[in-house]
């Protein structure tokens, strides 16, 4: 019986201890790129809502092996050393030499798109959304955009397109 009711203590302990863990992910993840989403969205009129709401989706908050090994948070196809440095996971999408490299080079993508001028400094992140799945960027469809909103409407991440309207100014 004490042997049972330890195990259960213990059980217990480690559940709430990764539960814990867990719930910090997105906070830790939100202070580290946070400036940088909202740096670039005063420079490029992309809103850091949509900026660091792709990435959260696309990096698993960081944790996803792309994030950490090639530093790429927004699921970016392209060339990488992963095999050159000795690696054995296999991995289609490109590697940073930083994350703030990532994040750059997301903005650069969409300030290709032909809709871009239209959009810049537009602080809707529902059309911004909608564009980019309608010019390709994902292959999940509405899944994608349904998944980026929630994260957007969780972590209200449109409070940081308020610095977007204050550079239009």
């Amino acid at each position: 019986m004490f042997l049972t009711r330890r195990k259960l203590l213990l059980g217990g302990m480690l559940i709430s201890s990764l539960t814990v863990s867990a719930q910090k992910t997105p906070k830790k993840y939100l202070e580290q790129f946070r400036p940088i989403a909202v740096t670039l969205s005063q420079e490029t009129g992309v809103p850091a809502s949509v900026i660091l709401g792709i990435a959260m989706l696309e990096s698993g908050m960081g944790t996803s092996k792309n994030a950490r090994l090639l530093k790429n948070h927004f699921g970016i196809v392209g060339k990488n050393n992963l095999a050159k440095r000795g690696f054995t996971y296999r991995s289609m999408y490109r590697e940073y030499t930083s994350d703030s490299a990532s994040y750059r080079h997301f903005t650069k993508v969409v300030m290709k798109k032909k809709w871009f001028v239209a959009m810049k400094g537009n602080d809707d992140y529902n059309q911004w959304l909608d564009k980019l799945i309608r010019s390709g960027y994902s292959t999940a469809g509405q899944v994608w955009v349904s998944r980026v909103r929630s994260m957007i409407k969780k972590y209200k991440l449109y409070e940081l397109d308020d610095a977007m309207k204050l550079a239009k100014l």
